[in-house]
């Protein structure tokens, strides 16, 4: 579980969300247009915001994705119907039960959008608890969708009703795709809002100074999660004093944390730690927060540790999390070998001309091959020759050594340039973007690397590792990786381990598709973070 993933759930809902009164809004009834109004800039989380009123953003936002979700799905499924059928009067037909009478599938097409609607809020995907970070959402509504359409084939089979096989063919991976869609373009536009410090939990945080400046960072290190930090009760509680390394104002001690909650408008607290704590202090924290309102959450020392791993399981009274170990198994080795296959064949076919093209440029703007081989380190230890485009002048080895003292800070182990003097013309381009990694597929192909996987490291820079470091080893190095696309050339060397080690803990295929979905977006718009 990550730092920045305290819980999965943001916070309760608000007092306007449960119907309890809010100064401006009737507990009776809320005006449509208000729950279509999002917080405006005086709203923004501030510590000292105390006695505004809030948006019930979290109500507000799922009615949104409702109506998009219907639109969506009307169009999807009568869409379908009229690219099956066209404008007439097709009838759903019935067999060897007089009992039932056929019905249009204009009716049809009504009950199936209705069914899907039903389906989508049965599994929660709309709640504010999955929204706006991770894959949970998306997997619920795969996981709805699938399920709608295989119930819907089993009743169909078992009364005899004969659904035309093709409305249902389009019809499913249609409205899956268009939904699927439509939610990333609303969590583009909550994630807008929050680094705005709008729709977000108002965090106060609850530990050591040292447990509260290691969480802070981290959620402020990732804003589109949702935790605004306004503030944090420490033990010693030195109030208008700020936590060491961040800005995070001191609003107390452990024993003020109700007018901590008060002064702020926090409706979330988030415990860091318990070592400095009285034994029931945890529990009376829960008993003075507002139900329905207020939340407390729990922030445990374990990080990068993915949630299928993580169970809580209650023992004699105590809520014992469980970690499991990762787990390696031959399936999913095949699965990963099997996708990596098709995806590099498939792509090293496709991108042909390109590739030509590139080692062309490269041969006739400078000196030297069109490739660069340089020796890294892969699975279990294993040394392998991997290919680039070469993206520097010939002789760049030899220029290394009177370089180092002008390496980027924050990177002891790796070397890192903003604007390394040996990079070429036509190279600064191709890493930018990164074409020069392309040849890469071959590696891929011959086994020696994946898609997605830790960063291959050179035998220098394995020289220099620390004993954890080494269980990057225990997967296929990869053309990209978490660390390409969590910051590239920005990260510092304790980054960029933290996110490779996590990968190795917790891959998934499906993680898999994420990065090589957000590797597409920073290769064509990669910002600053490529050099």
């Amino acid at each position: 579980m990550t730092s920045n993933q305290i819980d999965a759930t943001p916070t309760s809902p608000s007092a306007a969300e449960t119907g309890s009164p809010v100064p401006g809004v009737s507990a009776a009834k809320t005006p449509i247009s208000q729950l279509f109004e999002g917080p405006s800039s005086r709203e923004q989380p501030k510590p000292g915001d105390a006695h505004k009123p809030r948006t019930p953003w979290r109500r507000a936002y799922a009615i949104r994705l409702w109506f998009s979700d219907l639109f969506v799905l009307t169009w999807a499924v009568y869409g379908t119907q009229l690219i099956w059928f066209g404008w007439g009067n097709a009838q759903v037909a019935i067999r060897e039960d007089a009992r039932l009478s056929e019905f249009s599938y204009w009716l049809f097409s009504a009950g199936l959008v209705l069914a899907w609607m039903w389906a989508l809020g049965l599994i929660d995907s709309r709640d504010h608890r999955v929204v706006g970070e991770g894959n949970t959402e998306y997997v619920r509504i795969v996981r709805a969708s699938l399920g709608l359409f295989g119930l819907t084939a089993i009743v169909a089979f078992l009364v005899r009703v004969d659904v035309a096989r093709g409305y249902l063919l389009i019809a499913l991976p249609l409205g899956l795709t268009m939904l699927l869609l439509e939610r990333w373009l609303w969590r583009q536009w909550l994630i807008a809002h929050r680094q705005l410090g709008e729709y977000v939990a108002r965090v106060l945080l609850v530990g050591s100074p040292d447990s509260v400046a290691r969480i802070a960072r981290e959620l402020q290190r990732m804003p589109s999660a949702g935790y605004f930090v306004i503030g944090a009760c420490t033990p010693s509680g030195e109030v208008a004093g700020t936590i060491p390394g961040t800005t995070v104002p001191v609003m107390g001690s452990v024993d003020s944390i109700d007018k901590a909650i008060a002064a702020t408008s926090a409706d979330t607290v988030a415990v860091t730690s318990t070592d400095d704590l009285p034994p029931d202090k945890v529990k009376q924290i829960s008993w003075t927060l507002e139900a329905g309102r207020q939340h407390l959450v729990l922030a445990p020392s374990i990080t990068d540790i993915a949630g299928p791993r993580i169970h809580t399981r209650p023992v004699a009274g105590l809520p014992l999390i469980h970690v499991e170990t990762p787990k390696f198994s031959r399936g999913q080795r095949v699965a990963k070998r099997a996708m990596d296959l098709i995806i590099s064949t498939a792509g090293a076919i496709l991108i042909g001309p390109l590739l030509l093209l590139l080692a062309l440029s490269v041969r006739l703007t400078s000196n030297g091959p069109a490739l660069f081989r340089q020796t890294r380190v892969g699975l279990g230890g294993r040394e392998f020759e991997m290919l680039k485009f070469r993206s520097m002048v010939v002789d760049a080895e030899a220029m290394l050594p009177s370089l180092l003292t002008q390496r980027d800070a924050g990177n002891e182990v790796l070397f890192k340039m903003t604007d390394d003097p040996r990079v070429t013309r036509i190279g600064k381009f191709m890493r930018k973007y990164s074409l020069d990694e392309l040849p890469q597929l071959f590696n891929v192909i011959a086994g020696d690397m994946s898609l997605v996987g830790p960063r291959p490291p050179l035998l220098s820079e394995v020289e220099r590792y620390t004993a954890h470091v080494h269980r990057r080893f225990l997967m296929k190095p990869g053309i990209t990786g978490a660390w390409q696309v969590g910051g590239r050339s920005t990260l510092s060397w304790a980054d960029s381990v933290r996110l490779d080690l996590a990968y190795v803990e917790n891959w998934s295929i499906v993680g898999d598709l994420v990065i090589l979905a957000k590797t597409a977006r920073a290769a064509i718009s990669p910002g600053d973070s490529a050099y």
